[in-house]
């Protein structure tokens, strides 16, 4: 995701947080009825009930890719201590998206897009070798935003 100026936000419980402008990654699972698509049109949709912690700053972000891999696994948590373990990597908000877990955080800031290719072959090396990581890029033009 991109934050493209400085924004000071409200996160539930959290509390309130200055976030850099830069690229953020948010590690979350989708393993509900419907899936990958059914969670992430959820993500993108203006306008909804703010649940999830990532509902809270998805609307001062541009969403630019979606990196994620199909299972029965349960892999969010691997892929946020994977995340955690770059350098590139800071945690902008301690406990985000982590309520339920012993992870740090589950976002992630990178600054630029320049880690992100060597993040998705950290994720690869570190998930389960059934498991294979795919990208989409989202589509953002005219409408609402989607899985492209």
């Amino acid at each position: 995701m991109d934050l493209p100026a400085l924004a000071q936000v409200e996160v539930g419980q959290l509390g309130r947080f200055d976030l850099p402008a830069g690229i953020y990654v948010y590690v979350g699972s989708a393993l509900g009825s419907g899936g990958v698509r059914a969670r992430v049109t959820r993500h993108l949709r203006r306008g909804k009930r703010k649940h999830w912690h990532i509902d809270f700053i998805l609307p001062y972000v541009r969403p630019l890719l979606l990196l994620y891999a199909f299972g029965e696994r349960r892999l969010e948590h691997l892929w946020a201590s994977t995340f955690a373990q770059f350098s590139e990597a800071g945690l902008p908000v301690e406990g985000f998206g982590a309520s339920d877990c012993t992870c740090p955080s589950h976002l992630f800031f990178l600054g630029d897009s320049a880690g992100l290719q060597r993040l998705r072959s950290g994720l690869e090396a570190a998930s389960p070798g059934d498991i294979r990581v795919q990208l989409n890029r989202l589509d953002t033009g005219q409408g609402a935003p989607g899985l492209a």
